[in-house]
């Protein structure tokens, strides 16, 4: 049996595993394995006697390469960032940046479910984790919707969806993974998230007022704030976009000349800015404690996944499938822009049966490359490009939108994580009210993925100033 025939099929046992259940990481690992000694048994003709050479040599490839890959300094990059957003809650960011887009946000009609979108989207600027976003605002977002006659369903959507702002806002942790996996400028990435990230949440946006101009007695205004009440509550806030300018300015210096330093240190640095400013709020040591445990369970889920889909794509290489499927995806008589479209479409089905990370560690060893092939390769300059931008412009477009997709698999069932994580907040709410609630927001993440497609530039414009 052929090596792609192998890849083939053990790729299709894997995605059988994960539908019936078992975690990405294991299935991952296990199929990496037990395809390894596939491979080189089968090469040794299914010589009984080889097949203790086979393990062997498999067992010593699955444990080589977690380490050679993970050791990667830039990975470092995610504990730091999820380690900010749970300090940043408790400096007390969190409150205070959802008090001011209250008073300056919520006299528009559903403007309340508005600024807890733009708070959301704030917070997702010093948070790399969409689950820790969700949660904080489940807890300080819902309550107050709910004071003023809001649909129980529609404010939990609210903050399910806004919370997915974090996958694509920097610090993201998601984009680091992106970054690593197909070996692309980690900072370029994070500088490309702004705009897209900020063009999303003016979707949401949009979107809710929208339905509370259409639909009675949904979402009325939140009036009385003076002008002196909203001036008063900026000064609370600011700290957030201090934390952001620092990590921006830091790893990509706009005054000219070279960077201060590494993104790896510019997340370290936000991290410590926003610890002394916790410290200086009165942060205790129990809350310490709580910001660190929450921030190593994330990030040891985040590298294990890791790990086991490593595992899963050295693999890969052996079975050439990443070569044959990019062969084929150049071969069919398709325009390039419908493929892509496609290859969405296939990634919007596959966050129904997967985590957003998994999902992208298994298919980007393999869809990366066809990606690349049809724009022209990784070296094409812009005007010989198939989209119209050099291949290192293109990888950066194309990890916004698997990242954009990333975000909406979040919150699509039955898997979508921060719709569990709210309702496992709110004891008022049951998981199938939060994904009603946040069925609109599939709507306005169509749109949103569609202008990315049509007018690149969003997403390039920003990353390609930085040179």
């Amino acid at each position: 049996m052929e090596p792609i025939e192998i890849g083939l099929i053990v790729s299709g046992g894997m995605l059988v595993l994960v539908i019936l259940g078992m975690r990405v990481a294991f299935a991952a690992g296990l199929a990496g394995v037990v395809g390894l000694i596939w491979i080189f048994w089968a090469k040794k003709g299914y010589d009984p006697e080889a097949f203790i050479w086979a393990v062997g040599i498999a067992a010593k490839i699955a444990g080589q390469v977690p380490h050679s890959k993970v050791a990667n300094q830039a990975l470092s990059l995610i504990p730091t960032f999820i380690l900010i957003g749970y300090l940043a809650y408790y400096a007390g960011l969190t409150k205070a940046l959802f008090e001011a887009a209250k008073r300056w946000i919520a006299w528009v009609p559903g403007g309340l479910a508005v600024a807890t979108v733009f708070a959301t989207a704030g917070f997702a600027a010093v948070s790399g984790a969409s689950i820790a976003t969700s949660a904080v605002f489940a807890r300080i977002a819902i309550p107050e919707m709910l004071k003023i006659g809001y649909d129980k369903r529609f404010a939990a959507g609210v903050v399910a969806a806004g919370g997915t702002l974090a996958s694509l806002i920097p610090p993201s942790a998601i984009l680091v993974i992106y970054a690593i996996i197909v070996e692309q400028d980690v900072g370029k990435l994070l500088l490309a998230g702004f705009i897209p990230g900020a063009f999303s949440a003016l979707i949401y946006g949009g979107l809710i007022i929208g339905m509370a101009m259409t639909i009675k007695n949904f979402g009325p205004p939140v009036k009385g704030y003076s002008w002196k009440d909203r001036l008063v509550s900026l000064p609370p806030a600011l700290p957030i976009f201090f934390v952001v300018f620092i990590i921006i300015v830091f790893i990509y210096n706009p005054f000219g000349g070279d960077a201060w330093g590494t993104p790896t240190e510019g997340g370290a640095l936000g991290a410590f800015v926003v610890f002394c400013m916790a410290a200086y709020k009165g942060m205790r040591w129990a809350e310490l404690k709580d910001a660190l445990l929450e921030t190593a369970k994330l990030s040891v889920m985040i590298f294990t996944i890791i790990w086991g889909v490593l595992i899963y794509v050295r693999f890969l290489g052996f079975a050439k499938l990443p070569n044959a499927f990019s062969d084929w995806i150049t071969s069919l008589d398709y325009s390039p822009m419908l493929i892509l479209i496609m290859i969405l479409l296939a990634y919007a089905v596959l966050g129904m049966f997967m985590d957003a990370i998994g999902m992208l560690l298994l298919t980007l060893p393999v869809v990366y490359p066809a990606v690349m092939a049809l724009n022209g390769g990784e070296a094409v300059s812009a005007a010989q490009s198939t989209f119209g931008m050099s291949g290192a412009m293109c990888a950066v477009w194309f990890g916004i939108l698997v990242v954009k997709m990333a975000e909406f698999c979040l919150i699509t069932p039955p898997i979508g994580l921060n719709c569990f994580v709210v309702a496992g907040v709110r004891d008022d709410l049951s998981v199938q009210d939060v994904f009603r609630g946040v069925t609109p927001f599939f709507i306005a993440d169509a749109i949103t993925i569609a202008l990315l497609i049509a007018f690149p530039a969003i997403v390039i414009w920003l990353p390609s100033m930085a040179g």
